[in-house]
């Protein structure tokens, strides 16, 4: 089974911004390659952070030197000269598969609320980039994206909820899970299964947070539902992070090789064995 994580983040420079990372100034590729390697993950869908202005860079850099480990997720302007076409040509960078964003506060959530973002989504359809998005107050906008837009693969990030933007934990972190639930009637949308430790108040292996895997699971299938760490704000190790999926009695068979990895390189149309 290849295993490959749907979130990690990769950097240089700078403090996280988001208190719930290490904070550490650098988490470089060599040393996710040997963690990944300890704990027998093959590849990772690097997102590059705000907090370091040179994390693009990095990214890409790591897909040169380690062909087949690493793919991008990246978050061009959303506005301004340029952006449309940047979004829509994004896939001719080697290693790009698509757009990143989070939409919980601030510009890019009034953009996302006033529809201003329309030719950004039609760009992304028509270069076939993906969209990931943290958008736990705006899972309704997505349902309207999805609709308009049915050619583009929109996957909503860290179970639907506000990833380490929150100290809730456990059921409190996941008072919008009926919404997004609901999103699974709409067939280009799907859930990054990520950071589920993060929202535990308990141990390993994070009963009450596996629930709410097993429902996305259950409701979106598979083929939609994406196992992932975010690594770097983790409580645990990254094969705990895959032992508590794998060690679920719901989940085996294809079913586990899908989740595991097969399904995120299929939806975000990462060819791994091109490498």
């Amino acid at each position: 089974m290849s295993i490959v994580d749907a979130q990690i983040h990769l950097w240089g420079q700078g403090l996280p911004s988001n208190m719930a990372h290490r904070q550490v100034t650098s988490f470089l590729a060599p040393e996710a390659i040997s963690l990944m390697d300890e704990a027998n993950v093959s590849g990772a869908v690097i997102h590059p952070p705000s907090w370091d202005p040179t994390s693009e860079q990095l990214a890409i850099q790591a897909v040169a030197d380690y062909p087949g480990r690493f793919a991008i997720m990246a978050s061009p302007p959303l506005e301004g000269p340029g952006a449309v076409d940047r979004v829509r040509d994004l896939r001719k960078t080697p290693g790009m598969l698509g757009i990143r964003y989070t939409f919980l506060a601030g510009r890019e959530r009034e953009l996302l609320s006033s529809g201003d973002l329309d030719p950004i989504w039609e760009a992304a359809e028509v270069g076939q980039v993906r969209v990931a998005a943290l958008c736990t107050d705006s899972l309704s906008a997505f349902a309207r994206i999805a609709e308009k837009h049915p050619d583009l693969r929109i996957t909503i990030d860290h179970l639907g909820g506000r990833g380490g933007n929150t100290t809730l934990k456990d059921h409190a972190a996941m008072t919008h899970m009926p919404e997004l639930l609901a999103l699974a009637r709409y067939p280009n949308i799907a859930v990054k299964a990520t950071g589920a430790p993060g929202y535990s108040g308990e141990g390993y292996p994070f009963p009450i947070m596996l629930d709410y895997v097993r429902q996305v699971f259950e409701t979106f299938g598979p083929e939609r539902t994406f196992w992932g760490t975010d690594i770097t704000k983790m409580p645990c190790s990254w094969t705990e992070c895959i032992d508590m999926f794998t060690a679920a009695p719901w989940l085996n068979g294809d079913d586990q090789r899908l989740v595991m990895g097969d399904a995120i390189c299929d939806w975000w149309g990462w060819d791994r064995t091109s490498a």
